[in-house]
């Protein structure tokens, strides 16, 4: 009667996985339901409904006898609904034909100045042609909405909203309508999902409508294209100017993140609505486990949106440095890591031996007196087992009050542990780094004279609070320091590769800035954001890779304005293979997780160069045609296929050969067996510079001398623009332990440009 496609034996297997998972996650499964989104086969809709809605509904019914209500339908991104089944619906739901997949809806996850003059965009603005395109190109950012008040959306200077605009700007608690303007272009919200799942909204705690409870949503679309704003600062820190990556752009935000996090159903119908509405760049600093890519809800989405022509950039996240934990690794999305600036807010813990060490702190606020003041570690401070990490209730006021307490990091809030030293009487907090996070320092607005110093320091200081008698400390605050070198370094809290869903595709793509970030922020919380500070600022300074991917998104928007003809992939190629890997001296970018070296699991293709990208000379261009050759060469089941790209479920021949090595990508990662071997790269280029000769060097990194590189041929020679050149580069590889990995790096370069790639090899 319904939907007709291939079935997938394992269906049950992965509903009972992916339930579990989500039970582990906290999602909400009541009455034995929970929400599924069912992806359709658009063309099978019996002749008898005049409407997919009518079909859609008429399907639910059959499976549920009333019992269950669609929540959303989707027709554009995908074509399908989402509803409330239990797992015996939904298995009879996807026996039904024309019915292609019905996926377990996914819970996502936030992942949570300076930056234009650190990124040379203050030189790179002269690069681009004199016009009025960079107003007509739209962010839209899915976050957890706006604060349309600040001014960072200032719409002074911009011309009428572009013709072609279909958004709104959408009403609700404590936003009106007509808080857009022709900056901030649009504003929407979606919670259905959300409340068929977790309940109604509490809106004692945030707005039902598109305003910004949180301060995420504000901070990561200011980032991307606020308007610029002289005298910004976070109580004193970081003053200057304020602008996005792309200040004369347009923004249009989708709320689809609440307090309870960011579920798929929404995700999806935001972004079905934001490609409705016309965006050109699609900003998304969330994400959640790793999936396949039919099972992922954002890299559906940002499938049928790279079709449309739209840029899709999206956080890696936040669980470096482990391996293997990025998460949105759909090769047409571009994954984003976090590197630093050359900014710093140094404060220095002096202790009453007289040893000193180097901290950071954004604190402004009654300062400590110049005397020294007594100092315990926390765990000498408490009853509780968890005393050390300062969690709420577990100091002991008579042995804290008047004293600097030294706190360790992990397990709740950083800041949040300065209130707990506070309540109980301490006097200040040192938060001291453990293992888990090594020598990394962020930054943070305490409530309380408080400095963050790394493990070492830490160790250093517990061991004295330990062991002197009279243990004293005093905390210094040094304001702003900026041209800290080394910069960037890649931040130990951005995600790594290797991608597990497809090894063959190297990811994260590129770094960006991702740590003290200061851009707008909400009205509604404390810069720290934690409900008991009541201090109240337009900016603020947070970190995470939500933080470098709307730098990405609005350096896109940037690239868009100048090259109007460009594809998404052809823009990630030009910020992909104009990147930098190493600091001016020529040493390798480092990791300030393991102190060496950065590699490309770490940094993808290395920091972001806008100056360099607005014109890179050659590109790597890929058409929707090529994702479905390599969806094809991963071997995905026609009805998976269907799901995620809307096109036939027929569409692998049986008479072709598919490779992933074949993918025209802007990085390489080949996979050897443990004996080693050899394996094939093709790829093309496109002439987007002036005519050039180019040459190729290809060469492993120190350590990885068990890859050979040779490429054929080694010159290209374009003539005109637009002119495209393929060329094969064959791995060869020596015999390594499993789990080894090996880096190198490919490099065409002219009189006039260089275009670089990294390369990933792995022994399995």
């Amino acid at each position: 009667m319904w939907c007709h496609g291939r079935r997938s034996a394992l269906f049950a297997v992965a509903v009972a996985a992916i339930l579990a998972a989500a039970a582990a996650a906290g999602e909400v499964v009541h009455d034995g339901r929970r929400t599924y989104i069912v992806h359709c086969s658009h063309a099978a809709m019996p002749s008898e409904f005049a409407a997919h809605a009518d079909w859609y509904a008429s399907s639910l019914q059959s499976v549920s006898g009333g019992a269950a209500a669609v929540i959303y339908t989707y027709d554009t991104l995908l074509h399908g609904y989402s509803a409330r089944l239990t797992r015996a619906e939904a298995r009879a739901l996807e026996a039904q034909p024309g019915v292609l997949l019905v996926n377990p809806e996914t819970r996502y996850e936030l992942h949570t100045t300076r930056t234009p003059e650190f990124l040379g965009l203050d030189r790179a603005e002269a690069l681009f042609p004199e016009s009025n395109t960079a107003s007509d190109v739209v962010v839209g950012v899915l976050d957890t909405g706006v604060w349309p008040e600040r001014a960072s959306y200032d719409d002074a200077g911009l011309g009428p909203v572009p013709a072609g605009w279909k958004g709104k700007c959408e009403g609700g608690s404590d936003f009106n309508s007509s808080a857009c303007n022709r900056k901030l272009i649009g504003a929407r919200f979606f919670l259905a999902g959300y409340e068929a799942s977790k309940g109604p909204v509490d809106t004692s705690k945030e707005s039902r409508s598109p305003r910004d409870n949180d301060g995420h949503g504000t901070h990561t679309s200011s980032t991307a294209a606020g308007s610029a704003v002289h005298g910004a600062d976070l109580l004193g820190y970081a003053s200057g100017t304020a602008k996005g990556m792309a200040p004369r752009a347009r923004v249009a935000t989708y709320k689809v993140c609440w307090v309870g996090g960011c579920f798929s159903s929404d995700i999806l119908k935001g972004m079905e609505v934001a490609v409705a509405d016309g965006v050109d760049v699609l900003s998304l600093s969330l994400g959640g486990g790793t999936s396949d890519y039919y099972r992922d809800s954002i890299a559906v989405g940002a499938y049928s949106a790279m079709e449309k022509g739209i840029f899709v950039s999206c956080s890696a996240g936040n669980a470096g440095p482990g391996a293997a934990s990025l998460t949105n690794g759909a090769p047409w999305i571009t994954t984003v890591g976090a590197g630093t600036l050359d900014r710093d807010f140094p404060a220095y813990v002096t202790l009453g031996n007289g040893n000193k060490y180097d901290g950071v702190s954004l604190y402004s606020g009654k300062q400590l007196p110049t005397t020294p003041v007594p100092f315990i570690y926390a765990g000498n401070a408490s009853n509780s087992s968890m005393g050390a990490l300062c969690m709420t209730g577990t100091l002991i006021p008579a042995k804290v009050a008047g004293k600097i307490v030294l706190c360790d990091r992990g397990t709740n809030a950083r800041v949040q542990k300065g209130f707990v030293v506070r309540d109980a009487g301490g006097a200040g907090m040192v938060l001291a780094n453990t293992a888990a996070n090594g020598e990394e320092l962020v930054a943070d607005a305490h409530i309380l004279p408080g400095a963050g110093v790394g493990e070492k320091a830490g160790n250093a200081m517990r061991t004295y609070a330990s062991s002197d008698p009279k243990p004293t400390a005093n905390i210094v605050f040094a304001g702003t320091k900026v041209g800290v070198q080394p910069s960037p370094v890649v931040a130990a809290f951005s995600s790594r590769g290797p991608n597990t869903v497809t090894p063959g595709i190297l990811k994260p793509d590129l770094i960006a800035p991702g740590v003290n970030i200061l851009a707008a922020w909400s009205g509604s919380v404390g810069p720290s954001g934690i409900a008991d500070d009541h201090r109240r600022t337009s900016f603020n300074i947070i970190s995470g890779t939500s933080m470098s991917c709307p730098h990405v998104s609005g350096l896109a928007a940037f690239l868009r304005s100048a090259h109007q003809d460009w594809s998404p992939a052809a823009i990630r190629s030009a910020l992909m293979t104009t990147a930098y890997a190493a600091y001016p001296n020529g040493d390798g970018l480092l990791d300030v997780a393991t102190e060496l070296a950065a590699t490309p699991l770490d940094m993808g293709a290395g920091h972001v160069d806008p100056s360099k990208a607005v014109d890179p000379g050659l590109v790597y261009d890929l058409t929707a045609a090529d994702y479905l050759d390599f969806l094809c060469a991963i071997e995905y089941e026609p009805a998976q296929i269907a799901a995620l790209t809307k096109h036939s479920s027929d569409r692998c021949s049986a008479s072709r050969t598919y490779s992933v090595a074949a993918l025209n990508y802007p990085s390489f990662s080949a996979t050897f067996p443990a004996a080693g071997g050899t394996e094939k790269h093709t790829r093309t280029l496109t002439n987007v510079g002036k005519p050039g000769t180019y040459k190729v060097t290809a060469a492993a990194a120190a350590g990885s001398t068990a890859i050979k590189v040779s490429v054929e041929p080694s010159t290209l020679s374009f003539s005109k623009v637009g002119e495209k050149k393929s060329y094969t580069v064959s791995f060869s590889a020596g015999g390594k332990p499993s789990g080894t990995n090996g880096f190198g790096r490919l490099v065409w370069s002219s009189d006039h440009h260089v275009v670089a790639s990294p390369i990933l090899a792995t022994w399995t």
